[in-house]
């Protein structure tokens, strides 16, 4: 007689305290590029997935989302925050969990912590882009914006591309140091800059990850030369841009989700019909990525569902080797699967005599 959890009740349930463990016992790096691999994998086969841009609400000071997508066996969803004032609170400006499960029968696979995942699957997913279209032998990079994203990103793009010089800059020198400091045995050359200019001297990658919710202009016309992919990554929702319209008239533009991107992206900036490149379309041997040296290639991420798709397909795959999750009884496991009722009255009747 069932009044307790059932066997079919429990799903996998990552924490953040189980992310970190499964992360540095696989290893940072390794995790980053075997993720890149899952999200390679998943864009070739970019067709078979339902797509729809994120299904957001907005306030003054943030936004909420909704990242569903499906392959047609599995279906995978992520549920992100971004709000830029919270740091002032000492609170994550974005917060992140998912959700994997069987198309088939609807039942939850795993349940997973987003915060950091998300953090490591931006990472990998700029630096995946990179491999496709940034300059060969690229080994410099400049980054302005050296807030929660920023040390990810370093090591992703050490990893995947090869990268051993980082330029960092922010406007705030503490958070620079902080960066510095925690990148200080990750066996890269790390600079640290007291402007946007000085940062991108003499780089082959520019990346943008600024926080603030408002049309900036992180990068200037003026500061960018020919033969540089550009890592364009904290534009993400309506009304928050990093670069100037004129530099994106002279790139070549990459995107991920054309629909979402020109409503959150560098692009919302560009009339509707300006050509862009999905970048599935390079990965998958459709499109051409970077076609001579003196190209500025832009990719103007926002993040997109897919990504986090494979992101948890990963996770979930690990998992199965790595002892880093725990059971969550979730879902309701009745004898009977018409007497959701009766499952009730017998715990009912359990818990009255254990009284």
């Amino acid at each position: 007689m069932q009044y307790g959890p059932g066997p079919l009740s429990f799903v996998p349930f990552v924490s953040v305290d189980q992310m970190m463990h499964l992360i540095l016992d696989i290893g940072i790096e390794r995790f980053l590029l075997d993720l890149a691999g899952y999200i390679e994998q998943d864009f070739r086969r970019w067709q078979q997935f339902d797509k729809t841009p994120r299904i957001a609400a907005h306030c003054a000071d943030g936004v909420i989302e909704l990242m569903p997508t499906s392959d047609g066996n599995s279906y995978g969803f992520k549920y992100v925050n971004g709000h830029p004032k919270n740091a002032r609170s000492g609170r994550q400006t974005v917060t992140a969990f998912g959700v994997l499960a069987d198309l088939n029968s609807g039942y939850p696979v795993l349940l997973s912590e987003m915060t950091i995942l998300t953090a490591m699957r931006t990472a990998a997913m700029s630096a995946l882009a990179a491999r496709y279209l940034a300059p060969a032998g690229s080994r410099a990079m400049g980054m302005i914006g050296n807030g929660a994203q920023c040390e990810f990103q370093a090591l992703a793009f050490k990893a995947i591309l090869g990268i051993d010089t980082v330029r960092l800059y922010d406007i705030d020198p503490s958070v620079t140091r902080k960066a510095a400091r925690n990148l200080e045995r990750a066996g890269l050359k790390v600079v640290q800059c007291s402007s946007g200019e000085q940062a991108i001297e003499a780089v082959q990658v520019v990346t943008t990850c600024t926080a603030d919710k408002q049309h900036a202009t992180v990068l200037t016309d003026n500061m960018v030369g020919d033969g540089v992919h550009i890592n364009a990554i904290g534009g993400d929702c309506p009304g928050k841009t990093e670069v100037h319209p004129d530099i994106l008239h002279r790139s070549e533009i990459f995107v991920e989700y054309a629909p979402q991107t020109r409503i959150e992206g560098e692009i919302q900036q560009l009339d509707a019909d300006h050509q862009v490149t999905e970048l599935w379309e390079v990965i998958a041997g459709a499109a051409p990525g970077r076609s001579n040296a003196r190209d500025i290639t832009l990719f103007d991420s926002v993040g997109f569902a897919i990504e986090d798709f494979s992101a948890l397909r990963y996770v979930n795959d690990q998992i199965r080797i790595h002892p880093f999750s725990s059971r969550l009884d979730l879902l309701a496991d009745p004898d009977d699967p018409r007497d959701l009722f009766g499952m009730l009255n017998r715990a009912a009747a359990h818990y009255r005599a254990s009284a």
